[in-house]
């Protein structure tokens, strides 16, 4: 038995053959605005704390919503001209997962835009928000449906989880009265979705067959539930406590173990890689959280080498990106 390969996949690692067209352009494309996005916070915060990198954290914020803005409007295109490439898309059963990555790009914009425009802040996360929890409870509601392939729990499965913890990730200081309870709520949806979500992926990867080469890097998306989690976690209670730590730790250690499988020469790039940009990034901001709440030099190297090694990510990614745009490669059938 085979694992389903995701369209989006397919089409960004097929042969070139010159014809390209605005139907290939996949919907996971939108994990690069949120690393970029990620990428923009975790150096502001690095600003803030130490007094590098705030300019640049605000460069690479207004970076993350202008390619925000082409692949919506590119995705908009492609669900005018192509209804039904979009339809199997969302139905597909890991392909649809990726759709989460729209609404956690709008809910880190939020938090991007926030200190430039409270308003577009206050409605980018109101609206991610609401398309964050619709797309959770649609995606329960078609697992709990029942027979579904064992070796479809994949690490995409946590996206839609993720997002919901996103929410309080990036909602803690916003104003409306309501939103305290509101984010105390997806806190609580996301961290029981995350739990479930990760026994039963972690299950699979152990018991059943490997997953495909070009879904290797999605696997650092493991380390997501506990470094966003980390960050909803102290967003909500307003402190770093010990289980805030165990949190941090826990993500850490899973990304250097993980590192050794997803960084490896004979995994081909494609559209999947930038799955692990947001984990990363998420690990990033905990990192500087972290080590800034501590007071640790140890803590304080091991962050800047975090945010160091996941700029020279993000930017090896945008590179291969563009030029895999450029040649064609990117939207050939």
């Amino acid at each position: 038995m085979n694992t389903a390969s995701p369209p989006s996949a397919t089409a960004a690692q097929a042969v070139h053959t010159g014809t390209t067209s605005i139907k290939n352009l996949p919907v996971n494309l939108f994990g690069s605005v949120m690393g970029l996005a990620g990428l923009s916070l975790a150096w502001r915060l690095s600003g803030q704390y130490y007094g590098v990198g705030g300019a640049l954290g605000e460069a690479i914020g207004a970076l993350a919503g202008l390619v925000f803005v082409v692949l919506t409007l590119g995705y908009l295109t492609k669900w005018a001209r192509h209804p039904g490439a979009v339809k199997a898309e969302f139905n597909h059963p890991i392909a649809s997962n990726f759709f989460g990555t729209v609404t956690i790009a709008v809910l880190l914009l939020s938090a991007v835009a926030t200190p430039h425009n409270e308003w577009l802040g206050q409605a980018l996360w109101i609206l991610g928000s609401l398309l964050t929890v619709l797309l959770a409870g649609f995606v329960v509601l078609r697992l709990l449906s029942g027979n579904q392939d064992a070796l479809n729990a994949v690490p995409a499965w946590l996206i839609p989880g993720v997002a919901t913890l996103d929410i309080a990730v990036t909602g803690a200081h916003m104003p409306m009265a309501w939103a305290a309870e509101f984010n105390l709520f997806a806190l609580a949806v996301g961290a029981v979705l995350a739990l479930v979500f990760f026994t039963r992926i972690f299950s699979r990867l152990v018991h059943e067959a490997p997953l495909a080469k070009g879904m290797v890097p999605s696997l650092m998306v493991l380390i997501a539930p506990f470094e966003v989690g980390f960050l909803a976690y102290t967003n909500v209670f307003g402190e770093i406590d010990r289980f805030a730590g165990v949190l941090f730790y826990f993500g850490l250690f899973l990304f250097v173990v993980l590192s050794f499988k997803v960084f490896r020469r004979d995994v081909p790039f494609a559209p999947s890689w930038w799955a692990i940009s947001f984990p990363i990034a998420a690990l990033s901001n905990a990192a500087l959280k972290y080590a800034h709440a501590q007071e640790s030099s140890v803590l304080t190297v091991i962050a800047a080498a975090i945010l160091l090694f996941l700029t020279v990510v993000l930017t090896v990614l945008m590179v291969k990106t563009l030029i895999s745009l450029f040649s064609g490669k990117l939207l050939a059938n």
